[in-house]
């Protein structure tokens, strides 16, 4: 059983975008009707972070608590939550509330609602001690085969991953571009369904690059660079637009080039016959719960082991730099101990 919650909370608030994340004591959230209230065990810091406090995301709710990748264990329920108990751990991910009954609701798309709104962005999120969530977009985590700070990437450099690997259908040669987070997931899951994949990093990232070969890349090189064989898909989780193109060049008659991030720099103008041949570009919008329950249910069987940078709640902004810096193997993830 978990103890009930204090009055009030540490949390690291975004005031202004351009500004670094304040840490505020603020009261602690009550659990609404169909909302968990969580002591946060951790969170991941994730690229969505660091557009939101660099001013990339358009009307954020301010002053908001960033942070999506939530674990945490249940405090309080509140009216009308079903299949949770208090103490259980669950995780939180990005996409936080969706209305139930537009036709994308309705038809298993809830991720394309066009009134969803998302955890850390218009939803107070996991930069603190506790925060609410709704429960039909909560999952149930384990309890102590793994610690929760190797657990709180999977909630969206996973699940994005997934579902960016998903859309790219059963490709058997597949490049990675931007090897961070996501693509360190994501290249254990392809290892798994013994597919082959190939990393791009940036030029000089010769870190990044001996990283994916440790996990069983059969190329990696710079982003500029021709991989050995065409691909069949490439999965874009860099933010940067001239990918697109590049990544259309490299890739096979057929074959598709998926965009993972919710924000990415201008793609440049291209010639036809680089999308020519059926090749396909196609973005990745949020997550849904059938998503989360698939991706969490093969996580532990693979097993998935997440490469984590611990930082305390009080040093995100260091956490942020760093990652803006590319200077993070794997995943920086917060803890509140």
């Amino acid at each position: 059983m978990s103890a009930p919650a204090p009055s009030h909370m540490r949390a690291m608030r975004l005031h202004r975008p351009g500004e670094g994340l304040r840490l505020d004591t603020l009261p602690v959230p009550a659990a609404g009707p169909g909302q968990l209230q969580l002591r946060v065990e951790a969170c991941g810091v994730c690229r969505t972070d660091l557009h939101l406090v660099d001013g990339e995301l358009p009307d954020p709710r301010l002053p908001i608590i960033p942070g999506h990748e939530i674990v945490g264990r249940v405090t309080a329920l509140g009216d009308g939550v079903r299949g949770f108990r208090v103490g259980q751990r669950v995780g939180v991910p990005w996409l936080g509330w969706t209305c139930g009954g537009c036709r994308y609701c309705l038809s298993g798309r809830e991720n394309l609602c066009n009134s969803a709104r998302f955890t850390g962005y218009q939803i107070d999120g996991g930069f603190a001690e506790y925060t609410v969530a709704d429960g039909r977009y909560c999952f149930p985590l384990p309890e102590a085969s793994c610690p929760a700070v190797e657990l709180a990437p999977l909630l969206c450099a996973g699940l994005i991953g997934y579902r960016a690997l998903s859309l790219a259908g059963k490709a058997e040669r597949v490049g990675i571009y931007g090897f961070g987070a996501a693509a360190h997931i994501i290249a254990q899951v392809l290892r798994h369904e013994g597919r082959r994949f190939y990393a791009f990093t940036r030029p000089d990232d010769s870190e990044s690059q001996d990283f994916a070969r440790r996990l069983g890349a059969d190329w990696a090189g710079s982003a500029e660079q021709t991989p050995p064989q065409a691909l069949d898909a490439a999965l874009i989780f860099a933010p940067a637009g001239p990918l697109v193109p590049a990544a259309l060049r490299h890739t096979d008659k057929g074959g598709c080039v998926v965009c993972a991030g919710i924000h990415m720099s201008d793609i440049p103008g291209f010639a036809y016959a680089d999308l020519w041949g059926e090749r396909m570009i196609r973005s990745v919008a949020n997550l849904t719960r059938e998503d989360g329950l698939g991706f969490l249910a093969l996580a532990p069987t693979i097993p998935i082991r997440t490469t984590v940078t611990p930082f305390p709640l009080e040093q995100a902004n260091d956490a942020l730099a760093r990652l803006r810096a590319g200077a993070l193997q794997g995943a920086a993830v917060l803890t509140m101990e």
